[in-house]
């Protein structure tokens, strides 16, 4: 005969050797490479990549005959580099990118009047076609002058699209968005899914 009290399993806590979990081990969803992070859901994700689609053009002849105050489409017709195609520089100078995620966009428009002193300027950012942001300057007694800006902009990756304009106030009947690669430029490039 014999008589026995189980009083429970001995129970320890097993640390694995250093270096001996590798990612067969884990079950991780997605592609691990170079380029992802293990995030803490157990999935890889992009670590940020390399920020495109992108694009920056600029305007490579003087744009003249600027009606006064009038918001004027400024035509950038030469890329500088457009990783992805969806900037458009001979037809309707628009950047239409087919990823839905922000972009952080940026302009500068140099404006002048040949003829007389400027009295405002503005540069703006056109969204499906209505504003989506102005940027103002009061210029009194000069007759050359450079306005820019730039914000982030959330894009549905199918039918948004991003214009630059422009408006001079002046007197004279000489304004024009003046040429050059870093004078009169638009650009974007994308930052978030």
């Amino acid at each position: 005969d014999m008589y026995c009290v189980y009083l429970g399993k001995a129970v320890q806590t097993v640390n694995p050797p250093n270096g001996s979990v590798g990612i067969s081990q884990l079950s991780a969803t997605g592609t691990k490479d170079s380029t992802t992070f293990l995030r803490g859901d157990n999935t890889f994700a992009s670590a940020g990549g390399t920020m495109t689609p992108a694009f920056e053009a600029y305007l490579s002849a003087d744009q003249t005959g600027i009606s006064e105050g009038t918001n004027t489409k400024v035509q950038f017709n030469t890329e500088i580099f457009d990783t992805n195609n969806m900037y458009d520089n001979s037809t309707n100078y628009r950047f239409t990118p087919t990823e839905a995620g922000k972009y952080f966009c940026y302009t500068f428009v140099k404006c002048q009047d040949t003829a007389d002193t400027i009295t405002w300027l503005k540069s703006m950012f056109y969204k499906n076609g209505s504003i989506y942001a102005e940027f103002l300057d009061d210029q009194n007694g000069a007759t050359l002058h450079s306005r820019g800006g730039n914000a982030i902009i959330d894009f549905n990756g199918s039918s948004d699209y991003l214009e630059v304009y422009g408006a001079i106030s002046s007197s004279g009947g000489g304004r024009r968005f003046d040429a050059g690669i870093k004078s009169t430029l638009f650009g974007a490039f994308k930052i978030i899914e």
